[in-house]
């Protein structure tokens, strides 16, 4: 068994100040951090994804570029553009503690880590399967959208999963709490990250 932890899009346009900053976004990037470094022998491997979008594109529609209206459901403002600020990791989050960097949306829409590829361009399901990963526990942002999405594609490729609820934030409230339902429904497993093992109770 070989069990790796997703860290998706902690980044600072996703956190709070952030062209889409969730609230609770800084707390999840703090938290993974302060999880990993008294957690981190618990994984094989540490895998993080990042949006990185191509500037001046709509990247397949995904974004929308004035004096288009993001509608933010299908389209959204300008953000995580590959090279600025806005792409780079959360300050909160430790990036010393990640062992591979995934990068997903170049000219596409993406949400799920699975849309990604590593730094020598391989696909995310095939770094996993180097990796021989069996198992993999979920966290970051947003538990709506790419958390949500990452969860069900680990699922389909027929590994166990674990989402870390204490460990997400969500865009809207609404969908935020449909979507930790939807995936129990789903199969993935929902646990807090302390005290471990115990069920969740929902998404704070």
């Amino acid at each position: 068994m070989t069990t790796a932890l997703l860290i998706i899009d902690v980044q600072n346009d996703f956190t709070e100040g952030g062209a889409l900053g969730v609230t609770g976004g800084d707390a999840v990037a703090r938290g993974i951090t302060a999880y990993l470094r008294t957690h981190k022998s618990d994984y094989d491997v540490v895998f993080a994804s990042r949006d990185w979008h191509t500037a001046g594109s709509t990247n397949g529609g995904h974004i929308a570029l004035p004096p288009d209206r993001p509608d933010y459901v299908d389209t959204w403002p300008v953000h995580c553009i590959a090279g600025t600020p806005g792409a780079d990791y959360d300050p909160g989050l430790d990036a010393s503690l990640i062992d591979v960097h995934i990068r997903k949306g170049q000219n596409v829409p993406a949400y799920s880590i699975f849309e990604g590829t590593d730094d020598s361009g391989r696909s995310f399901p095939q770094t996993l399967d180097a990796h021989h990963v069996t198992d993999v526990d979920v966290a970051g942002i947003a538990t709506d959208y790419c958390v949500r999405a990452s969860a069900l594609d680990a699922l389909r490729s027929g590994r166990r999963v674990r989402v870390l609820t204490d460990l997400v934030a969500g865009v809207a409230p609404r969908t935020s709490q449909t979507a930790p339902a939807e995936l129990a429904k789903a199969g993935p497993t929902l646990v807090r990250s302390c005290p471990e093992g115990l069920p969740a109770d929902g998404i704070p």
